[in-house]
């Protein structure tokens, strides 16, 4: 397989991949592009590489500069913009883990806190409904707190010990 090759089927996957850490496929897509470049990209260049539009192109930066992936990267002379993401794994995975925890795992646990915090009205329904709730809370913030301390990390022995456990 020639570089080539190998680049559209990277971030073919990646963009496949997307949705398994809440973004769409264009966004995943125009990220892995700018994490195998080895120079900032521009608006055109990323809609020619990946052929989408300049509204889809500009949308999708715009989101993945919220999320904290990609940043503008200012070149002396040009007056186009120009755009890159973080370039070092762990680093990505913690941007991305803090984010979906804000965005996606927070609303759930607060969700919950009010649910099983819900007046006890005696009835068997209601205890059940309390007490399972109030489990899936206490499961969810244990795992988000323990999420949030290892991201939290900068390649300590236990994120070090936990990439070793699963490769």
């Amino acid at each position: 397989m020639n570089y080539e090759d190998a680049k559209i089927k990277f971030v073919s996957t990646w963009g496949s991949l997307g949705s398994l850490w809440g973004i769409n496929k264009a966004m995943a897509q125009i990220q892995a592009l700018l994490f195998i470049s080895t120079k900032p990209l521009s608006m055109e260049d990323i809609m020619a590489e990946l052929q989408i539009s300049r509204g889809n192109t500009s949308m999708n930066l715009r989101q993945l500069m919220d999320w904290g992936i990609v940043t503008k990267e200012l070149i002396p002379g040009e007056r186009k913009e120009y755009f890159t993401t973080e370039k070092e794994v762990q680093e990505l995975t913690r941007i991305i883990a803090k984010e979906r925890s804000r965005r996606e795992i927070q609303p759930v646990i607060k969700v919950l806190n009010d649910v099983s915090s819900i007046k006890d009205d005696g009835t068997e329904k209601t205890k059940e409904l309390i007490k399972q709730t109030k489990a899936l809370h206490d499961l969810t913030l244990n795992a988000d707190t323990m999420i949030n301390k290892l991201v939290s990390q900068k390649q300590n022995w236990i994120t070090k010990s936990l990439i070793k456990l699963i490769k």
